[in-house]
């Protein structure tokens, strides 16, 4: 027997921030729910992460997986970490399958723009429960403070 379908949720709110990447974000949580679907909760990051290469592999997108990218504080390199997927260079994907998401995830992946200039990212949530999250991260005052767009978090 099978399980509810999900769908994803094509709404996204008007903000500045929001239409940022739009087209491009709503493929990936195309593919997100695709994999979803077929996968279910349970399995390691590393599973959802090549099920989510190859889903947009076949949606004709441009995916560097686990890129390596380098950290720089006042000029100099201080660490580097992996971005699970970065799509078409214009948004990173980070990948969670926990229980539940934490405040850590999602600064995790702002550290992630912060550090490349992106400033788009999607933190999808491979739990018990599918969901996802769309970071906007934009230089806003020399604070560089964070903004989560008005479409911060999807769930079904």
């Amino acid at each position: 027997m099978e399980g509810p379908r999900i769908n994803a949720d094509e709404g996204f709110s008007c903000s500045k921030e929001s239409l940022l990447q739009r087209e491009l974000t709503g493929s990936i949580i195309g593919c997100f729910y695709r994999v979803y679907n077929e996968l279910g909760f349970g399995f390691l990051e590393s599973v959802y992460r090549r099920a989510m290469f190859y889903e947009l592999i076949d949606e004709r997108l441009i995916v560097d997986a686990e890129l390596p990218i380098d950290v720089w504080c006042r000029g100099r390199k201080v660490g580097h970490f992996r971005a699970d997927l970065l799509i078409e260079r214009k948004v990173i994907v980070e990948i969670k399958c926990a229980q539940s998401l934490i405040a850590s995830d999602r600064r995790q992946l702002v550290n992630y723009l912060k550090a490349t200039g992106i400033e788009v990212g999607l933190l999808l949530h491979f739990g018990p429960k599918a969901a996802y999250e769309r970071v906007v991260y934009t230089k806003r005052s020399a604070r560089d403070n964070p903004t989560l767009a008005d479409d911060k978090s999807r769930s079904a």
